[in-house]
């Protein structure tokens, strides 16, 4: 009966820690270029796919000036995210816009606490 529940158990664990993780290719289907992560243009669209714990780019690269559409969708977990310097703050799915008027680099961070991997999702804004 030991040996059942013991069994049991350690199924249960690996069914859960398989569950928890997230893949490490960085490969969401959602690039905009294929060298990981990093976008080939600007572009004022960010659609961000939210899994445990990545938003699918490294950085996402937007043009100055013009207003920028966010949308967050969440494929795996529940996450939100949030861009201090525009007052961006979706929390679980949504839409936001703002409009960037200087050239820089701004942090992309997930909003909800999501687990264990919460403090590590991010991803940055590159404004041209």
């Amino acid at each position: 009966m030991k040996r059942n529940l013991l069994a049991m158990l350690t199924l249960g664990l690996v069914l859960f820690l398989a569950a928890c993780g997230g893949s490490d290719n960085g490969d969401s289907g959602n690039s905009e270029s294929a060298d990981n992560g990093s976008p080939e243009t600007a572009s004022n669209e960010l659609s961000l796919t939210a899994s445990n714990f990545e938003f699918g780019q490294d950085k996402y690269t937007v043009a100055a000036g013009e207003e920028v559409a966010v949308s967050l969708t969440n494929e795996e977990g529940m996450h939100g995210v949030a861009i201090d310097e525009f007052d961006v703050n979706i929390e679980g799915e949504g839409e936001a816009s703002f409009t960037p008027e200087e050239s820089g680099e701004y942090t992309i961070y997930c909003s909800v606490p999501c687990g264990e991997g919460h403090a590590d999702m991010q991803s940055t804004l590159v404004v041209e």
